[in-house]
């Protein structure tokens, strides 16, 4: 079983960083970052594998936010850079997304979610 506590949103100004963090209990393999806008379905934003070190990011955040992880305090952070007003929303970490053809799939456990919220 796998638990997860995510932090770190906030209100910023279009232009602005922000950094998310999420804290695992348990093993996982994969970690990602999924949002959801007000009005819109749960999106891809970044994921984080173990093994390799390899990162993903959807096309709207890439070059923008930066997907880390911490082994040894079994976290994941999300840095985030030059904000932009779409960048609102509940920002959900996951345990153990999938990708299939090119679309990644969240695992079954998330974190609570932390808004983030960009003003222009």
């Amino acid at each position: 079983q796998v638990t997860l506590k995510d932090s770190g949103g906030g209100v910023v100004k279009a232009g602005g960083s922000l950094q998310l963090s999420c804290t695992a209990s348990g093993r996982t393999f994969r970690m990602g970052w999924f949002r959801q806008a007000p009005g819109k379905e749960r999106e891809f934003v970044a994921a984080f594998t173990t093994l390799g070190g390899s990162t993903f990011y959807a096309e709207s955040v890439k070059f923008r936010f930066t997907i880390s992880r911490d082994n040894a305090k079994n976290t994941v952070y999300l840095q985030m850079s030059s904000l932009k007003p779409e960048d609102t929303g509940v920002y959900y970490c996951n345990a153990d997304p999938m990708e299939y053809g090119g679309v990644w799939t969240p695992g079954n456990h998330w974190g609570q979610g932390t808004q983030v919220t960009v003003s222009s």
